[in-house]
Order: structure tokens, then C-alpha cells, then sequence
């Protein structure tokens, strides 16, 4: 066509001009300091223009000071074998001389002098002891001698920030170039580079001019330094933190990071220890210690002995959860608290006035793990709250999705009805729904099955309600364990059944409930009569007639209940 090669040599030159530009740019990084950053994009430029000298050299400076001489010197002897096999010819008398330096170590090639270390800020001192860590402390003080990332994960309130202050705490005299705490709770989710002119901010690093990127800064400040920084309240900026994370990794050996998150950053070479809840011992300790705290000369007795322990075992053993109702003993208690734990919400809502909001009340520490939660996530969780005693994946997906998938679902329920709640998630979709909220120290798995702490699952249950989905959610809960129980079967197959539905006990039970408090007494005498022969089996026959009682006497006649 006319004008084509003219059209062509001008897209040429600007080719030429752009590949230029690029190479005057990452010259000028480099002269600031910037090599560990570069590394990947000179790699991939180099590689989309293996016969262009520049991009090949740049690469091989910034590798050199990345302490990675052996690659460096790969990368020109890759790229002068393919000049001689491919063109006949011999690298440039410019990158020769580089490749000389590099062998030479020459001190002209070495990175611009980086900023001063950080001055370490003294770690908080603890305000009370750590209680119920005896045997996890000792495991998380090994591990940054060998491990360069630790993420301490658990659920809201479980104590992961105290852990891993004590542990840096103990930890210092291992580190000659300080101990760095950052808190993030108030830093807003954001960009990489706006969480790491944070981190550069809370370490005290200048921004002088030299080092241009708050991520170059904070890596060249480290570098080569043994140095251990403690990133806390990661979970609503994690992929920020795990790409700066990853750059303090590749920056050198010797900086150790251990971060506190409800979900683990993702990143190559962490170790990942989850913070569980205390156990019944460990929490009846803090519970007490804190309960003298708030009232001077408590001392719990025999007589309080049960009440203490429904209190520890319906808060799950979480801290956060057992301090807020050991400073309610002074005003009500330890029996009276006890009772009163249905509604723990309005209960704890007396919270503490320092430290970050999102730890200060019960509520706000779950409305923390909720906000950053996707909208399906949040849908799965609050559906999850009518699984009375945990739940198998299949259960998951049978009740927590929209479409219902089982085949003779309860009527009234079809497709029009369920597209007018607006959620559309899939049962497809809930394995890995379920498998983010594990994730992010919301469900808890145990073996093949599923289940949330109690604040959690009450929590869940506010938000279902809200949501205008209790009544529905209850309903496809009971139809799912009705026809689970109806494919009950005697014979050589009846003690893989019973097995199966003794692990579903108390989901059976919640589902009879639920029948009835739905008004639904068919569904309830469906379920009452396809357990009779599971009953007998099991020999509850005083279950069989309390489950088979509840349901009026023509529902039961309808369902052909098996009499005991």
C-alpha cells in the first residue's frame, strides 16, 4: 500500500525511541540504589530482546548488587554465545568491561550508599502476663532462627499480637540491628507502595532523595542487616505486606520477619503457625487472674468452678472474649455472667479504651474479620450458623447454596423465589468459599468436617437474620438431614449408617427443631420416621419416642412412622 514503508520506518524509530527511554530509565534506578526491584522486569525485557546489549548489562549490574554474582555472569555468557551462534559477532567493549569488573568485584559497581539503619523503637512493655502460652512461645522463639517469615494466624481475639510481641521481646538479644515493631490496624487498605511508605514512616526511614521508592528504602535500610521486624494486624492489607514481605526475602539473608494476620500472606518460604484458643485449663487460669484484676480479692471457689467453665467453653477459650467477661464479675458475677451469655455482644460491648478499635469489644473484633470478607464469603458464613453441630462439605454445599440442589426440596422453593434473594452462589463454588474462611480463621476445619467457634456462629446468625434468610436457611437445613436419614438403610449396610449418623447427632436434632419451629410438622414426622430403625439400632428408643411425640399424631400417621 502506498506509504506502508514509511508508515513502517516510523514505527521504527519510535520502537527505538521507547526501548531507549526504558533503558534511561532503569539506568537511573539503578543509580539510585534501586536494584532488587528491577531484577524481574530487566529479566523479562532482556528476554524480549536477547540481542539488544543494555538491557542484557543493566540486568547484569543489577543482579551484581543484588548479591547474585553467579547469575550475573551467566547472563553475559548466555548472551555472547548467542551473538557468536546466531550473528558472528562479539559482545560490546562496554559490557566486556563490565563483565571484567564483575569478575574483579571492582568498588565502582557497588550499590549507592543506603540510608541509615532504622533506630529500633522500644517494644511496648506487656501490661500483664502472658497467660496459657507455655508450650507455644517456646516453638515460635526457635523458629526465626531458622525461618525467615513467620505469620502467626488465628481467629479475632485468639492473641496473636501479644504472642508475637513476647516472642520479639525474648527474641532481641539474637538481633545486634534491633527489633522493628509496625502497626498496621490504621493504615488504610492500599497500594503496595502506600503500606510501605507506611512501614518506612513507623521505621523512622527518610525519604533524602537518594533511594526513591518507600520499598527500595526499606529494603536497602535491612539489606544485609540481622534484623528482625514485626509486622502486626496484617489481614486488611495482606497483599501489600506479602509483596513487601517477599522483597525483604530476596534483599538478603539475614532479615527475619514475623507477622500476625488472620490469614497467611502467600508468600514463598513463610511458615505459617495458627494461634489456637486456650484449652479448658489455660482459659480457666487467664479467667480467674483477670477476674482479681478487675476485682480486687476475687478468688474463684468450688462453687463457681461450674459456672467458670460454661463461661470458657461458650467463649471458645479466646482471650480477647474471657478478659471483657472477667471485668463483668465485679458488677454480676461469675453465675449471673454465665447466664447471660446468649447475648455476649451487648454483654462485652464494655470494651477496653486503649489499643486498636477492631480489639476492644467482642463485636467489633469479629465486624473486623467480617468487612473484609467478599460478598460470597460472607454469604457461605452466615448460612454456616444453622449447622448446630458442625457440618461434612456435602452439608455445606446442600444448605449454604442457592440454587438448593437436592432433588424433592421443600415446596415453595424454586428457582424464581431463589434468584429473588439475590445470591447466586453455586454449590460448586462453596469448597472454596469454605476453604478462604478456614483461611481466614473463621471456620474451623477438623478432619472432613466443618465448624464455627460460638461467638462466630452467633455473630453469623445476627447477620443471617439481617439478611432476611433464618427461616430459609433453617428450612434447607432440615430438608437436607430429613433425606439424609431417609436414605437409612438396615442390612449389611447399617453400620457404615449408624456411623454416619451418630456423627450427625445433633444436627439431626437441630434439624426436628427446626422443623418445628418453622410450623412444618410434615417435614418433622418425615424425619422422626426415617430414624425409627436408626433408633433401635443405636438403642435410643427414649429419643425415638420424645422426636416421634413432637410431631402431631396425623402428621405421624402420614408418615408411616415405624412404632417403637
Amino acid at each position: 500500500m502506498p506509504g506502508e514503508s514509511l508508515a513502517r520506518r516510523a514505527a521504527a524509530r519510535l520502537e527505538e525511541q521507547r526501548l531507549a527511554a526504558l533503558e534511561d530509565y532503569a539506568d537511573v534506578r539503578l543509580a539510585l540504589g534501586q536494584d532488587v526491584s528491577q531484577v524481574s522486569e530487566l529479566a523479562e525485557l532482556a528476554a524480549q530482546h536477547p540481542t539488544r546489549e543494555r538491557f542484557h548489562g543493566l540486568l547484569m549490574r543489577a543482579l551484581y548488587r543484588s548479591g547474585r554474582q553467579a547469575e550475573a555472569l551467566e547472563v553475559y555468557r548466555a548472551f555472547r554465545d548467542r551473538m557468536r551462534d546466531e550473528l558472528g559477532l562479539d559482545p560490546g567493549p562496554e559490557l566486556v568491561a563490565l563483565h571484567q569488573a564483575i569478575l574483579e568485584q571492582r568498588p565502582d559497581l557497588r550499590r549507592p550508599p543506603s540510608p541509615p539503619a532504622p533506630t529500633p523503637a522500644r517494644l511496648p512493655e506487656p501490661l500483664t502476663d502472658l497467660a496459657g502460652r507455655d508450650e507455644d512461645l517456646p516453638e515460635l522463639v526457635a523458629l526465626p532462627r531458622t525461618a525467615r517469615l513467620v505469620t502467626l494466624t488465628g481467629t479475632a481475639g485468639v492473641g496473636k499480637s501479644r504472642l508475637a510481641l513476647e516472642a520479639a521481646r525474648r527474641l532481641a538479644g539474637d538481633f545486634p540491628d534491633g527489633v522493628h515493631l509496625v502497626e498496621l490496624s490504621s493504615v488504610p487498605a492500599a497500594p503496595v507502595s502506600d503500606v510501605a511508605e507506611a512501614v518506612a514512616a513507623a521505621l523512622g526511614l527518610r525519604d533524602d532523595g537518594g533511594v526513591g521508592d518507600p520499598e527500595e528504602r526499606i529494603a536497602s535500610a535491612f539489606g544485609t542487616r540481622r534484623a528482625l521486624l514485626v509486622l502486626d494486624n496484617c489481614e486488611h492489607v495482606v497483599e501489600p505486606v506479602a509483596k513487601l514481605a517477599e522483597l525483604l526475602l530476596r534483599v538478603g539473608p539475614e532479615p527475619r520477619v514475623i507477622a500476625t494476620s488472620r490469614e497467611p500472606l502467600g508468600v514463598t518460604g513463610e511458615v505459617v503457625r495458627e494461634v489456637p484458643p486456650l484449652d479448658a485449663d489455660a482459659a480457666t487460669r487467664l479467667f480467674a487472674v483477670r477476674a482479681a484484676d478487675a476485682q480486687p480479692g476475687f478468688a474463684m471457689t468450688a462453687a463457681d468452678a461450674d459456672a467458670v467453665e460454661v463461661i470458657c467453653r461458650r467463649l471458645d477459650g479466646i482471650p480477647l472474649a474471657l478478659e471483657l467477661a472477667a471485668a463483668r464479675v465485679r458488677s454480676l458475677g461469675v453465675r449471673a455472667l454465665a447466664e447471660r451469655l446468649d447475648d455476649r455482644f451487648r454483654l462485652l460491648s464494655a470494651g477496653r479504651r486503649a489499643g486498636p478499635a477492631h480489639q476492644r469489644t467482642l463485636r467489633a473484633a469479629i465486624d473486623w474479620s467480617w468487612e473484609l470478607l467478599t460478598e460470597p464469603e460472607r454469604v457461605v458464613l452466615r448460612r454456616l450458623t444453622v449447622q448446630v453441630g458442625g457440618c461434612t462439605l456435602e452439608a455445606a454445599e446442600r444448605v449454604c447454596a442457592l440454587p438448593l440442589p437436592i432433588p424433592g426440596g421443600p415446596p415453595g422453593d424454586d428457582e424464581a423465589q431463589v434468584a429473588a434473594t439475590g445470591a447466586d452462589i453455586q454449590p460448586a463454588d462453596v469448597a472454596d468459599l469454605l476453604a478462604r474462611l478456614v483461611d481466614r480463621s473463621l471456620v474451623v476445619r477438623a478432619g472432613d468436617r466443618y465448624r464455627l467457634l460460638e461467638s462466630v456462629a452467633a455473630y453469623g446468625l445476627e447477620r443471617l437474620r439481617e439478611a432476611g434468610e433464618h427461616d430459609r436457611a433453617l428450612r434447607w437445613y432440615a430438608t437436607y438431614y430429613t433425606q439424609l436419614a431417609e436414605t437409612y438403610k438396615s442390612g449389611p449396610a447399617r453400620h457404615r449408617w449408624v456411623r454416619r449418623l451418630d456423627a450427625e447427632t445433633a444436627n439431626l436434632r437441630g434439624a426436628l427443631k427446626a422443623a418445628m419451629s418453622l410450623g412444618d410438622t410434615r417435614l418433622a414426622a418425615r424425619l422422626t420416621g426415617s430414624l425409627g430403625w436408626y433408633w433401635v439400632q443405636a438403642g435410643r428408643l427414649g429419643e425415638a419416642r420424645r422426636a416421634a411425640n413432637a410431631a402431631p399424631l396425623s402428621e405421624r400417621r402420614a408418615a408411616a412412622s415405624v412404632t417403637i
